[in-house]
Order: structure tokens, then C-alpha cells, then sequence
């Protein structure tokens, strides 16, 4: 075990992943010599050489078009976009084009290597183009796995588990957590399934569910909520698509309460297909009204950032309303 932040987690993930097979490539805006623009690949050209670690032309489109014609060759692209709020310009290769790859062709042909990962969310002053948090939009994607780490331990095992996964991947980064997550993190190669939530707490009154940077913020809420005698399980999603239901609703069928939060706008949110399900699973066990704290239904804004985001205040007050229902 090695003491990491979540940069160098997902830097010593992709230094694993290259070292045990030599067809994993990684490839994006700035990410050779530089390292990328938080320096996620340092080291990794000097280390591969030129022709498995490389930068590319700032063309989101086209760095998605390539990864999609590798993968699809046999490769095994992890194709970096800077930023999430930069992928949208290759929103059509991902979704016209890698997600349908395989069923268009009758499975003759795939592009199951491919990662994509990208840095996401707010929280480091970024501004309404450096701040967004665009999972839902992939989320309506059959074809798609969407996953998304809390710390630098689960970084490393889902980032791994993506890379050697049989389906195209939306691996999305919690930027703000890049330096400000530490722990210890295995050095060998491990995998964390994907499509499976983790419980991280368990209680009996009320479910928190969350995802990525969220769930430090759901942390510090359930700490205030403990001290007023509420008991409260805690649920970190990790794969966004495909979503654990089972786990979800087995949580909210013992506690009879659902307090959902995200980022990303309430409108659209993933949180509402979570609460949808929920309810039609959960209905008769239901004590109040699934919640949802979320960012607000605006541009993300710089100055008023903090009053966007959905904080550990929030979400206290979330608890207690489901819970004094």
C-alpha cells in the first residue's frame, strides 16, 4: 500500500494498465511531455515513448473519432478530453458512434477498449466552462458505462476495472478531489466491479445516496445528523450507468427514506431517473417524498459558487425534512 492522492492514483492506474499490456494507449490535449493540464499523465510519455502516450490536436471530435478507429482495431485507447465541459464537441462520436458500434454490426465489430476519461464538477473556481458536471447526458446511452470515483483507492480499482472492461467507458474525475483526497491505495493491479454501488455506511432511518466529490459532502452532513439521533446509510453509486437499483432499493426498503444529491442541475438530473425507480419499486415502503439536492437550474456560476453547489448544509437540511416528514 502506497499513500496517493487522487492524481497520482489514477496516474499509477494507467502506468499499471500500460506496463501490463502494451496495446493500452493514452492520448488527449496536452498529455505528454506536460502531463496533462493537472498532470494525471506525468511521466507516462517518458516512460512508453512517443507512440503510446501522445498529445493531440484540440479537436474533441476528432480525439473521440481516432480513440473509436483504434478501438475498433483492436486497441486499447484511454483517450483523455481536459475537461468534462469539453466533451460536448464529441458528443456525437460517442454517442452515434461508440456506443452503437457493436450493435450495429451485429457484434461483428466493437469498440469495447475504449475509456474516455475526464475531469468533472466544481469546486476549484473554474467558472461556467470548467465546472459542469455532464453525466445525465450520457446516462439516456444504452451502450454506455458511466462510473465515477470518491477517493484515490476506488480511483485506481474502477479506473483499472473501465480499461479492461468490454464496453466503451465514461471514467468522469471529480477534479476537486485531485489533490485534496488522500489514502492508501494498493500498488498492484486491482479491479472494482462496475455496475455496483457500495454502502459505506449503514443505518436505519434515512438512505443518502451520492456519487464522486458528493459523497465527502454527504459525510460531513450525516455527521451533523448523527448528533440529532437520526441513523443514516450511506450509499456511494460509483457506476452511474448501469445503475445499482438492487442495492439502492434494498437500502430504501429498510430505512423507508431517499435523499438523493448531485452537482449537475436538479432539471434533467440524475437523481430524478434514481427517484423515478425508486418509487416504482419502493412505493409502499416510502415514509416522505424522495429528496433531491442538487445544483441549481442556472449556468454555473464563478463568484456565486459555493451558493450553487449542493453543500453538507444542504443536504442536512434534506435529512431532517425526510425525516421529520
Amino acid at each position: 500500500m502506497t499513500k496517493m492522492n487522487m492524481l497520482q492514483a489514477i496516474n499509477n492506474a494507467l502506468d499499471t494498465a500500460m506496463a501490463e499490456d502494451e496495446r493500452v494507449l493514452c492520448f488527449g490535449e496536452d498529455v505528454g511531455v506536460f502531463g496533462g493540464v493537472f498532470r494525471a499523465t506525468s511521466n507516462l510519455q517518458q516512460k512508453y515513448g512517443k507512440a503510446r502516450c501522445f498529445n493531440t490536436p484540440l479537436v474533441e471530435q476528432g480525439i473521440i473519432g481516432f480513440a473509436n478507429g483504434l478501438a475498433a482495431q483492436g486497441s486499447v485507447p484511454v483517450a483523455e478530453i481536459q475537461f468534462a465541459d469539453y466533451i460536448f464537441p464529441a458528443f456525437d462520436q460517442i454517442v452515434n458512434e461508440s456506443a452503437k458500434f457493436r450493435y450495429r454490426s451485429g457484434n461483428l465489430f466493437d469498440v469495447g477498449g475504449l475509456t474516455i476519461r475526464a475531469p468533472y464538477g466544481g469546486g476549484i473556481a473554474g467558472g461556467l466552462y470548467h465546472s459542469q458536471s455532464p453525466e445525465a447526458y450520457f446516462a439516456h446511452t444504452p451502450g454506455l458505462k458511466i462510473v465515477v470515483p470518491r477517493n484515490p483507492h476506488q480511483a485506481k480499482g474502477l479506473l483499472l476495472a473501465a480499461i479492461h472492461d468490454p464496453n466503451p467507458t465514461l471514467f468522469f474525475e471529480p477534479k476537486r478531489l485531485y489533490r485534496a483526497s488522500v489514502g492508501e491505495v494498493p500498488d498492484e493491479d486491482y479491479r472494482l466491479p462496475l455496475g455496483e454501488a457500495e454502502v459505506t455506511k449503514e443505518g436505519t432511518d434515512v438512505t443518502i445516496l451520492g456519487w464522486g466529490a458528493q459523497m465527502e459532502v454527504i459525510d460531513q452532513a450525516v455527521e451533523r445528523a448523527e448528533k440529532d439521533g437520526i441513523s443514516c446509510e450511506v450509499i456511494d453509486l460509483r457506476t452511474i450507468l448501469p445503475w445499482d437499483v438492487e442495492t439502492v432499493a434494498n437500502s430504501v426498503f429498510k430505512t423507508g427514506r431517499l435523499v438523493v444529491t448531485h452537482e449537475a442541475p436538479l432539471t434533467g438530473g440524475f437523481a430524478g431517473e434514481i427517484a423515478a425507480t425508486i418509487q416504482e419499486r419502493c412505493f409502499l415502503y416510502l415514509e416522505s417524498p424522495i429528496a433531491r439536492v442538487t445544483g441549481m437550474d442556472t449556468p454555473f456560476p464563478l463568484v456565486l459558487e459555493k451558493e450553487h453547489l449542493p453543500n453538507h448544509l444542504k443536504v442536512y437540511e434534506a435529512i431532517r425534512a425526510s425525516v421529520e416528514f
